[in-house]
């Protein structure tokens, strides 16, 4: 198996984005990664999108995308996962390289969000949950996560106010970053006196819908000097998990099972703890996903998330500076994007160009991306080649 690098990122500013139409922003962005990778064709194309059927009525988005970027007849899919269709694409863009099928793939996700009203886009999001089950009783992800937020609180001690801090932490990262949807600061007083979503969720506690895309460029890693001059990042480790999708079906609803097996799986396969995680893009959908997720990776004590973001942990200047980029919070969460966004934000940090927002001395780092209320989830760990 080949080692794989990934030698461009692109991203434009995300946003309620009316004037564009879903194949528009995925070739704005595409074309971005392929500047920066220096090349102006690629083997293969991989596509994450949740549900463009849905969003804008679209779907066979692999032609329609690879058509409208001037790249036919090459081989391109789209892959689903939910809100980790972004991260599943990843993967399969590293295996497709990995074995040798392709010397240079591009990876994408975008999803177009604002062209329904705010109960289709509802809809079109509960798809991801349990439809027969939870779905069919009126349950929204919301409502699941408030009930994973309660559970923790419960069993924890998990104060509203350390939640509020998630979202402060998110948004003063967010603020430095001029890609994010909603660059602007909040306090924990307005946190908590935001708006009442699903007690104990706020608006503030829950990530916007979006329009947006990502993209990546990958080849092998002893090719990546024939395309840039910039310091290739190396994914040293993929791991993929997937857990029951109804919250009734888990042992724990406070513990991200497929998380933990993913990140289990990513780290051996790196050769890496958490320890060695210099900054972690997650999947911070919901404040409380942070905490778990921040749990489930091994960067705290299980119980602990809430108190560890509360002083200073996560923060930029912290011990694991989580979500510099502002996170879905901050940044917004176009669901198939998410988690090739995640992976352009490492990829910038690791080289050093994220600006106001940069991590020093930023060498490894950790990207999970996860779908629904964490019923399946992608790890991957990247480390700057020199």
């Amino acid at each position: 198996m080949r080692d794989v690098a990934i030698i461009g990122a692109g991203m434009t500013k995300w946003g309620e984005l009316w004037e564009k139409s879903i194949r528009t922003i995925f070739v704005e962005t595409a074309l971005l990664a392929m500047d920066d990778a220096g090349v102006d064709r690629v083997d293969s194309m991989y596509i994450g999108c949740m549900t463009g059927g849905l969003f804008v009525g679209q779907e066979h988005l692999a032609c329609l995308l690879s058509d409208y970027l001037g790249l036919n007849p090459i081989p391109a899919a789209r892959v689903e996962s939910a809100c980790c269709s972004g991260g599943l694409a990843l993967r399969q863009g590293f295996i497709d390289v990995a074995s040798g099928m392709s010397d240079l793939v591009l990876v994408t996700g975008v999803e177009k969000m604002t062209d329904v009203g705010g109960n289709e886009a509802t809809y079109a999001l509960a798809t991801a949950a349990d439809m027969e089950y939870e779905g069919y009783h009126g349950i929204t992800f919301p409502g699941l996560y408030a009930m994973i937020a309660r559970r923790h609180m419960h069993e924890y001690g998990t104060t509203r106010e350390q939640l509020a801090q998630v979202a402060v932490k998110n948004h003063e990262n967010g603020s430095l970053n001029p890609l994010a949807q909603f660059p602007m600061k909040v306090t924990v007083e307005g946190v908590c006196n935001s708006v009442m979503v699903a007690d104990p969720l706020r608006i503030l506690d829950c990530s916007p819908i979006t329009d947006g895309a990502a993209a990546a460029i990958l080849c092998p890693l002893d090719q990546a000097k024939k395309y840039t001059d910039k310091p290739p990042v190396k994914i040293t480790g993929t791991g993929h998990a997937t857990d029951s999708m109804a919250l009734d079906r888990r042992k724990d609803i406070t513990f991200l099972s497929a998380t933990a097996k993913a990140g289990e799986i990513a780290y051996k396969m790196a050769g890496k703890g958490p320890d060695d995680i210099d900054i972690a893009e997650v999947h911070d959908c919901f404040t409380i996903a942070e905490i778990c997720i921040i749990e489930a990776l091994g960067f705290v004590e299980k119980g602990k998330g809430g108190p560890a973001t509360a002083d200073g942990t996560t923060a930029v200047d912290g011990k694991i500076p989580v979500n510099a980029s502002g996170g879905l919070k901050s940044k917004g969460h176009p669901v198939g994007a998410t988690g090739v966004a995640q992976v352009h934000e490492i990829v910038k940090q690791l080289r050093g160009e994220a600006g106001d927002r940069q991590v020093k001395n930023a060498r490894v780092g950790l990207a999970q991306n996860m779908g629904g209320s964490g019923g399946s989830t992608l790890v991957h760990i990247m480390e700057v080649v020199s």
